[in-house]
């Protein structure tokens, strides 16, 4: 393991840590969580799916709109990995989407569309309950190293720990609570992207890195920044100050 990719490791499983011991926004953890897989491992993108209290999955994170697009579309066809892996409960690895085509036709098509060539997805777990999946799609063809993999499934692991951490009992019921609430701030996130795509000319991924932005410079969760802007107690352009620095425009 280089240097780089070491440091990267034990920075990703330092700021999981953190979630443990204080509050933490649990969107921006877990949108980190897919940002930093597609950074550490031999992969282009990541997407995190999350079940609701009836065991419906919903997209929650993903480190690309496209991926994020993908996984919704998988959802809605009801076919690709990370279905499967959450029914399973077992880790699926694809090194060649093009040989699963008679299997998930629909998915296939439009992720090979997109640009991916092969997929894996691992379980996050909390002992006996399923809590999701996390998606991981790369640009060419090949099976994820057995290290990339593992440190995936750890990475996940320590998620699930922080995503339901501050429940009284591990059970279905406060796990699926926290869910729930998860969900509710994701679907803010998504409004919240969309008005600072539309006012401010940008795309979904910039609009996003816009408001990591704002929410880090500030000290504030991002769900709060994400809720003042759906509700108006936030002007998009008050947020959007830094929008030349993200879209690349040059002064």
């Amino acid at each position: 393991m280089s240097i780089d990719r070491e440091h990267g490791v034990t920075e990703a499983f330092v700021r999981l840590a953190n979630g443990l011991v204080g509050e933490f926004d649990v969107i921006e953890l877990l949108s980190g969580l897919t940002t930093e897989c597609a950074e550490l491992l031999d992969i282009a993108s990541a997407g995190l799916l999350l079940a609701d209290e009836r065991g419906v999955l919903h997209v929650v994170a993903a480190s690309s709109e496209a991926t994020r697009l993908l996984e919704v579309f998988q959802l809605q066809r009801e076919q690709g990995p990370c279905l499967d892996c959450f029914r399973s409960g077992q880790p699926v690895s694809v090194s060649s989407l093009e040989e699963r085509r008679s299997t998930w036709p629909q998915f296939v098509e439009v992720a090979t569309s997109a640009g991916f060539a092969s997929v894996h997805a691992v379980p996050m777990r909390l002992q006996s309950n399923i809590l999701g999946t996390l998606g991981l799609f790369g640009s060419r063809p090949g099976a994820l190293a057995d290290d990339d993999l593992e440190l995936a499934q750890a990475l996940a692991h320590v998620a699930s720990i922080a995503l339901v951490h501050g429940s009284a009992l591990p059970d279905s019921a406060a796990i699926g609570a926290r869910l729930s609430s998860t969900l509710r701030n994701r679907a803010s996130l998504e409004q919240a992207k969309g008005l600072l795509s539309h006012v401010g000319a940008l795309d979904m991924d910039q609009a996003f890195s816009v408001l990591r932005r704002y929410a880090r410079e500030h000290s504030v969760p991002l769900s709060q920044v994400t809720d003042a802007l759906v509700h108006r107690k936030l002007d998009a352009r008050t947020v959007l100050a830094n929008v030349a620095e993200i879209r690349g425009d040059k002064p």
